[in-house]
């Protein structure tokens, strides 16, 4: 549940940025009436990656156990490339996001502003399909099902909440901060989604390996007991590990991770306070 709490969480605020942003923006350029229509994207992209997650849910069902676990270590290697991909791209742009969003804006405000409504369901489905997809492979790889929904809704509602007292100007984050950190923890969880993935596929016999374990320490960490759990819905941890698994956790989280926090190294460090302050000032402004 923590780790989709983290997910919910960190997905969440970036999209609960993006509409902060908008509104402020449009509210200061004295385009209030245009605010309605960017609600109507953000209900649309909710909508929209709400019934992705259901499909991925429910759509297997009645296939083969081969076939489903074909199809959820495919989905799943997938989410980790999509996931793997966002936190790099946050770290590159998250600088200029403000000033991207304000072109579109004024590329998509004239006449009725129906484009602004485009670009707020473009820019807030983008979050919600990576969320809805890597949630659901995340708690496929934990076996739960009921957990991991409550965890990543309890990080939406806490995204959201966050997100108003930034509008509102009350509450001041260091935002650089926040996502560089929570960054390198999704990809330690992407690393246990991938492993899972990859052992899906073994299931499904497009991968070998099953039988071949790297190690078995399930009598020291029983997957039924608190800690088993609570490493299984953390860090999608297996007491059975095979080579496969472990190489690919391996070569996937130690590589990138280096390069991640090399890549946040790299980037101008935000200046005292700004990182904080950003969103609220320009709320306030509004």
């Amino acid at each position: 549940m923590t780790a989709n709490f983290l997910i919910g969480l960190r997905e969440g605020l970036e999209a609960t940025l993006v509409v902060v942003l908008l509104m402020a923006y449009l509210a200061k350029t004295d385009r209030r009436h245009l605010i309605p229509r960017l609600w109507v994207g953000v209900a649309a992209a909710v909508t929209v990656s709400v019934a992705f997650g259901a499909l991925l849910t429910f759509g297997p069902r009645g296939l083969t156990f081969e076939a489903q676990e074909a199809i959820g270590g495919t989905l799943s290697v997938a989410a980790v490339g999509l996931v793997t991909w966002m936190v790099f791209w946050m770290a590159r742009t998250a600088r200029t996001l403000g000033s991207d969003l304000k072109t579109r804006v004024d590329r998509s405000a004239g006449g009725a502003g129906w484009g602004l409504a485009v670009v707020a369901a473009i820019a807030v489905g983008r979050e919600g399909l990576e969320t809805a997809l890597f949630l659901w492979a995340a708690a496929k790889a934990t076996g739960e099902s009921t957990q991991p929904l409550v965890g990543a809704l309890l990080g939406l509602a806490a995204a959201a909440g966050f997100g108003y007292l930034l509008h509102r100007g009350v509450l001041k984050v260091n935002l650089s901060r926040f996502f560089t950190w929570t960054g390198a923890a999704l990809i330690v969880i992407a690393g246990g989604v991938l492993s899972y993935g990859l052992h899906d596929l073994q299931e499904a016999g497009l991968l070998p390996g099953l039988h071949s374990l790297a190690f078995d320490i399930s009598g020291a960490v029983p997957p039924s007991s608190w800690y088993g759990t609570l490493l299984k819905g953390t860090l999608n941890f297996s007491s059975a590990t095979t080579w496969l698994e472990a190489a690919a956790w391996l070569l996937y989280v130690l590589p990138v991770l280096f390069l991640y926090l090399r890549t946040n190294g790299k980037t101008p460090a935000t200046p005292a306070g700004s990182g904080t302050t950003a969103a609220p000032k320009a709320a306030a402004a509004a």
